[in-house]
């Protein structure tokens, strides 16, 4: 836990302490979605330093909200783990990127966007409705699927048999947004699909992003 306090009883004050830290959030954003070696944290957070990067983990050990197991064989490599407590953290978290989605704007020259992004911005975006629909979304190197079950829904990293592939080719915000519907997504070379522009809608009315007040 960091030394940094803030003088107030309070449970706001208390959560802040823990993981109100640079770069405390994303480490636990990347968790959320599985398991992962300091390597894989560190690839997923290029900008991150290292040693913020250790300092942050050994806190969060300390806090309660991290382990270290040992990978079954043949790996064996170490990962890092959220607890329950620090699982915990996953409404906080979606409802964090729910909310800053609504600012996103345009992909900045610096940025990049990761596996483990894809995954929880679909999970916070996600709208439940009725229908049942499976989704490959593509960007780039990067595959995560979606399978919607009326207002279940499951995310995960790779491929996903019989799923409508969706292949984005920049950050698609302007179609969850509402800006623009499926079929000028498709005819202006946003994306691309193996389904048909009602497919694309059909996924932006899915995961929407609330526009800007």
């Amino acid at each position: 836990m960091t030394t940094k306090t803030y003088g107030q009883y309070c449970g706001v004050a208390r959560a802040l302490e823990l993981v109100g830290e640079r770069w405390a959030l994303l480490i636990i954003r990347d968790l959320l979605v599985g398991p992962k070696r300091y390597t894989d944290l560190r690839a997923g957070l290029p900008k991150i330093p290292t040693n913020v990067l250790a300092t942050r983990l050994k806190e969060f050990e300390q806090a309660g909200l991290v382990v270290r197991r040992v990978q079954p064989r043949p790996s064996g490599a170490i990962v890092y783990e959220l607890t329950e407590y620090g699982a915990d953290l996953d409404e906080v978290v979606l409802a964090l990127g729910r909310w800053g989605a609504r600012s996103l704007g345009e992909l900045r020259p610096d940025e990049i966007i990761t596996a483990e992004v894809l995954v929880m911005a679909l999970r916070s975006t996600f709208h439940p409705s009725r229908s049942k629909a499976k989704y490959e979304l593509h960007f780039g190197d990067l595959v995560v699927h979606a399978i919607v079950d009326g207002a279940d829904l499951t995310v995960d990293l790779g491929p996903l048999e019989g799923a409508v592939v969706l292949e984005a080719f920049a950050p698609i915000a302007p179609l969850l947004t509402g800006a623009i519907d499926g079929a000028a997504a498709l005819q202006s070379g946003l994306l691309k699909t193996s389904g048909t522009a009602k497919h694309v809608d059909h996924f932006a009315a899915t995961f929407p992003i609330a526009p800007t007040p």
